[in-house]
């Protein structure tokens, strides 16, 4: 008789149990369906659906009415390193006085200011710095690049050569979308405690 009890109740936690299974594998199955005749259902509906407004669009939850507003004043992109120098020759002096390089001769700094230098500097300045890059001896580029390590190089201060990367000087255009502003230091380091340095 115990017996029996036993294995009706067995029976019964089975069914309930393959009960469950098969109603959460409906769900799932039929949730996940999605046709253009049955668009099945969505979980998170607010992330599925964008309720944001597009840039361009009119919104009525700001002052002005647009959702493409002006930044706050004062407010800088992230990453973004503001350089209040001007790519005049008084502002690149002004560079030279007030601008000191964070990184000096740590030896990290110099290996990666290597990397810059090799990357973006050393097709016009040369790998040793001396204004004989490929791009000029090979004739594609007809103006001598700057040596970094004659005496005027050595002259120049860090800030002057940092300036000159970030803004540019004479025909060498600015690199400040291309290179990092802590790279350009290292860069500025390299320059000065490798080339410079080799040279003399």
């Amino acid at each position: 008789m115990m017996s029996k009890v036993i294995k009706s109740m067995d029976a019964d936690r089975f069914k309930k149990s393959a009960g469950i299974t098969l109603l959460i594998l409906f769900v799932v199955f039929t949730s996940c369906d999605r046709n253009r005749n049955n668009p099945g259902w969505d979980f998170f509906p607010d992330m599925f659906y964008s309720e944001a407004y597009e840039t361009y669009s009119p919104n009525p939850n700001l002052k002005d009415g647009k959702t493409m507003s002006m930044p706050v004043e004062g407010s800088v992109a992230r990453d973004d390193v503001p350089f209040l120098y001007t790519i005049e020759e008084a502002d690149r002096l002004r560079a030279g006085v007030e601008l000191n390089n964070p990184f000096g001769d740590d030896s990290l700094a110099l290996h990666r200011g290597k990397e810059v230098f090799t990357a973006f500097c050393a097709n016009c300045h040369g790998d040793m710095g001396d204004g004989k890059g490929f791009l000029f001896t090979s004739g594609k580029y007809l103006i001598p690049p700057k040596s970094l390590i004659g005496e005027t190089g050595q002259n120049l201060k860090d800030g002057e050569i940092y300036h000159s990367i970030t803004l540019g000087f004479g025909s060498m255009g600015s690199h400040s979308s291309q290179i990092r502003p802590d790279d350009r230091w290292k860069a500025v380091s390299y320059i000065r405690y490798v080339l410079q340095t080799d040279a003399n």
